[in-house]
């Protein structure tokens, strides 16, 4: 009983935080936003650890085998 109300909690917290910053706390994220968060820092990591080439090497083998 008592983990439970440690679990009650912890989501009333989480609630009122998304609340004080005047948003939903739903869970659930569009996909296009998601994207929208995690290129920019894919593409940095690619430029930076010099994985550019590779992942155009690849882009183009795909490319290739659907006939384009």
């Amino acid at each position: 009983m008592a983990d439970s109300f440690g679990r009650t909690a912890v989501r009333t917290q989480g609630r009122k935080a998304a609340s004080a910053f005047g948003g939903q706390r739903s869970g659930t994220r569009h996909p296009l936003v998601a994207v929208a968060m995690v290129l920019p820092l894919a593409v940095l990591l690619a430029v930076v650890f010099g994985g550019w080439e590779a992942v155009m090497t690849q882009a183009s083998s795909v490319a290739g085998m659907l006939g384009r």
